[in-house]
């Protein structure tokens, strides 16, 4: 197992493999390494450097949650690329992941060779973020993973209405660790915490981190029937940056697992874009 230590002395671990063009692939919010892996066998032929956020799977939670911020994780990222001697990546990112890739593009545009967006975008629908927070920091009632996956399936059926029971499954093994006591997330709880102190703030205007990244190969995928990303904003998005390529997955909601083909061949076109 792979880690490095950043400029706070937290231990971040991250998964470094194959050959070629540079993808850093960054997670949604309480995600891991592991959201990445439907996707990877699409992405053969390129080196793809994975990492798990401060707080989050196999890296140090951090004492002082009020880390837990998208610029602090902009700059583990930045760190990471430091340590393995990268002065340019392409950033694939999920959610939240999208989002510190926007603000990368902002703030560090150099370091940048292209961003791919999953379900996310510079205005968040609070209806999705609403929904987020019924079970953010919170240990499932489900005791085993076959439970949380029937509970899994039951709540995000509608939105994913052709994954069979076998993939909710892993989904269940990916993100809640078994105990004797039951299940537990792969996070730090107190991410809640900083998430509704970022709620207490105004929110930032993000579209000019969107057109941050001007010049840069980007695609955007979005889940039919997501709750975060809009149709409306993916079509302003698009109105912006008429080069952007565009997927819609359908019987997704948020967010597509991106080894679908509509997401497969949007990621081939951007990666082609940068080879």
């Amino acid at each position: 197992m792979a880690h490095f230590t950043t400029s706070d002395g937290l231990n971040i671990y991250y998964e470094d493999t194959g050959d070629g063009l540079p993808i850093l692939c960054l997670a949604g919010l309480t995600r891991t390494t592991q959201d990445f892996d439907d996707v990877t066998p699409h992405l053969a032929g390129n080196r793809l450097i994975k990492m798990d956020y401060r707080g989050r799977g196999q890296s140090d939670f951090d004492e002082n949650w009020q880390n837990y911020t998208l610029p602090v994780e902009g700059r583990d990222a930045l760190e990471l690329m430091a340590h393995l001697g990268l002065d340019k990546v392409a950033v694939l990112g999920t959610s939240r992941g999208g989002l510190i890739g926007m603000g990368l593009a902002a703030t560090a545009k150099d370091h940048l060779l292209g961003v791919s967006l999953n379900d996310v975008g510079p205005d968040l629908d609070p209806k999705g973020i609403d929904f987020i927070m019924t079970y953010l920091g919170k240990n499932p009632a489900a005791k085993t993973h076959a439970e949380a996956a029937t509970g899994l399936q039951f709540v995000f059926g509608t939105q994913f209405p052709d994954v069979p029971a076998e993939r909710w499954l892993r989904e269940a093994e990916k993100n809640f660790t078994q105990t004797d006591d039951g299940l537990l997330i792969t996070y730090d709880p107190k991410l809640r915490d900083a998430v509704e102190m970022g709620r207490d703030q105004p929110l930032p205007d993000l579209w000019p981190f969107f057109d941050a990244m001007a010049g840069l190969p980007l695609a955007c995928i979005r889940g039919a029937n997501s709750g975060l990303l809009t149709q409306e904003t993916l079509d302003k998005m698009q109105a912006r940056r008429p080069d952007m390529i565009t997927a819609v997955v359908p019987n997704r909601g948020h967010v597509p697992f991106l080894d679908e083909p509509e997401a497969v061949a949007a990621l081939q076109a951007w990666m082609g874009k940068m080879t």
